[in-house]
């Protein structure tokens, strides 16, 4: 589910037709822009975790809460968006006569809001089974079925945030796409420097004078040791003997 609370005005439908009349300010529709524009990027492979399928059944992939978490930071900001369990329901406990152990399954309807009011819902589940505390299984079940549910809500904002994992194409070319389509950790950026940029800088360097030293350019300074002295006691204060003393008064 998605749309807007009920206290704001402007519901996703509601946004983009006013872009298109022109009714939102300029900054505002810039702003839009870039952030859709920046959900539309797919996930680098370092967000992928693989997990095995049941059996003999093929690997599905997934993101961690932790790192989706980071990316809504990193999207929206830490104070633009929060989220809510609507409902959470408890589908079964199941205890067995003869083991003594649950199987218990949870699911969790979970809210995720912008700070302009727009939101997406979703269900996430939890489920174990044969589970030697009650107690225990419930607790794991319900923060996997929040877990879940919040990483459903959030993929519903686009690939950014995890809409990519669901299309098969994705995962198979996933380490051939262009640099630029996908959101990658700082240290996995290609930073190129500007060969133009730097060449002005050289030449406009080698006109001045030796002695100057404009900001920007780099100058290597070589260290000298300092030599080693040899350590020497201070010398012992002077002092008069007594007969010098008595004859100087």
């Amino acid at each position: 589910m998605d749309g807007t609370q009920q206290s704001q005005s402007f519901s996703t439908f509601s946004i983009q037709s006013a872009l298109t009349s022109q009714e939102v300010p300029e900054a505002t529709a810039v702003k839009i822009a870039a952030l859709q524009a920046k959900l539309n990027q797919t996930l680098g492979p370092e967000y992928i975790s693989q997990s095995p399928g049941p059996g003999d059944g093929p690997s599905f992939v997934y993101i961690e809460e932790w790192k989706m978490i980071n990316l809504a930071n990193e999207v929206f900001g830490f104070n633009g968006w929060s989220s809510s369990v609507v409902k959470l329901t408890t589908d079964f406990i199941d205890c067995s006569e003869a083991s003594g152990r649950y199987s218990i399954s949870v699911t969790a309807l979970i809210r995720v809001t912008l700070s302009d009011g727009v939101f997406h819902e979703d269900v996430g589940s939890g489920m174990i089974e044969n589970a030697t505390s009650k107690g225990l299984a419930l607790d794991k079940c319900k923060k996997d079925a929040v877990s879940d549910g919040l990483k459903r809500a959030l993929r519903k904002f686009g690939n950014l945030l995890g809409n990519c994992l669901y299309d098969e194409s994705y995962i198979q070319e996933v380490p051939k796409f262009n640099q630029s389509e996908i959101h990658r950790y700082p240290e996995f950026q290609e930073t190129r420097p500007n060969i133009a940029s730097t060449s002005e800088t050289i030449q406009s360097s080698s006109d001045r004078s030796p002695s100057s030293n404009p900001a920007g350019v780099l100058v290597n300074v070589k260290k000298e040791p300092i030599p080693c002295q040899p350590f020497m006691a201070p010398p012992k204060p002077y002092s008069m003997s007594f007969r010098a003393r008595k004859h100087k008064c």
